[in-house]
């Protein structure tokens, strides 16, 4: 690809400023408070930094490059694109544990008269609290890729702007909100049986309805989404080879990360059960 082949793939196809505003507010806050903990010692590690800033930079790349177009012409690259929104990208951003770093980036103006005020408020922190449920939120997550995928539905979201950009925002917010629930780490007193084992669960119950949706789209013999014979695709093949490919993007990536999630849910699980090695006392060393 020519240079300018390249820089014209990383302008926005539909520029959002709402997208391209609240990316570069977080990756300020964070890259601000990352200078303010470092010499307090409290800075994340470089995986952690790394984590946030690829995972954010895959859910903006999603929306506000030339990707967004092709994800519109052809249905592999649409699931690539709600598996980078929903999955990827929002596993690398929870995974990261960002917060403390926002936070400390966050002007103190906003971080008391705006953030505060929304995690303070009592409706707000109830529906929260639902949906971090880790049977809600699996119910949710598996819920709308069925939503988005079936076929009168994701028609219209296709061809309808609003309805696009809903379902997108839905798929991201929710992707954050569910890989969230996964791996933030529980308080002192929760039993972690119970916190630990509810996320393992979680991951496995999200699994078998991705595998069915994937696999029904892989091996279908008729092609199920017209929509993109009316938008025109942007390659020569065939509908059912591009559903094919859509269908192991929507099974195969997605089952792996819940089996990585919940290795990393299990290890993080052993590790707070491992028992906390006392020195001896001089007397227990000399008896």
């Amino acid at each position: 690809m020519t240079p300018i082949a390249v820089a014209n793939f990383f302008i926005p196809y539909d520029f959002s400023p709402t997208v391209a505003l609240l990316c570069l507010c977080f990756m300020i806050f964070y890259l601000r408070g990352l200078g303010q903990l470092s010499p307090r010692g409290n800075a994340p590690g470089r995986w952690r930094v790394t984590g946030f800033l690829v995972g954010l930079g895959l859910m903006y790349g999603s929306l506000q490059t030339r990707f967004d177009y092709y994800a519109q012409h052809m249905f592999f690259l649409h699931r690539l694109q709600h598996l980078a929104l929903h999955h990827l990208g929002p596993f690398l951003v929870a995974l990261s544990a960002p917060q403390r770093a926002i936070m400390a980036g966050m002007p103190q103006a906003m971080r008391r008269g705006v953030t505060s005020r929304i995690l303070g408020n009592r409706v707000v922190r109830g529906i929260y609290r639902v949906i971090q449920q880790p049977a809600v939120s699996a119910l949710i997550f598996v819920g709308l890729i069925y939503l988005w995928l079936y076929p009168g539905v994701h028609f219209y979201a296709m061809l309808n702007v609003p309805l696009y950009n809903l379902m997108n925002w839905s798929m991201a917010i929710d992707g954050l909100l569910f890989w969230w629930m996964i791996f933030n780490l529980p308080r002192q007193d929760t039993s972690p049986t119970a916190y630990f084992g509810g996320r393992i669960l979680a991951l496995f119950l999200i699994m078998p309805p991705q595998i069915v949706a994937g696999a029904y789209l892989s091996l279908s013999h008729h092609s199920i989404y017209s929509v993109y014979a009316v938008c025109g695709r942007l390659w020569p093949i065939s509908p059912l080879v591009d559903q094919e490919l859509g269908g192991l993007n929507t099974w195969i990536p997605a089952c792996m990360m819940s089996v990585l999630a919940g290795v990393i849910v299990l290890s993080r699980w052993m590790q707070r059960d491992k028992p906390v090695a006392v020195p001896l006392s001089g007397q227990e060393k000399s008896a």
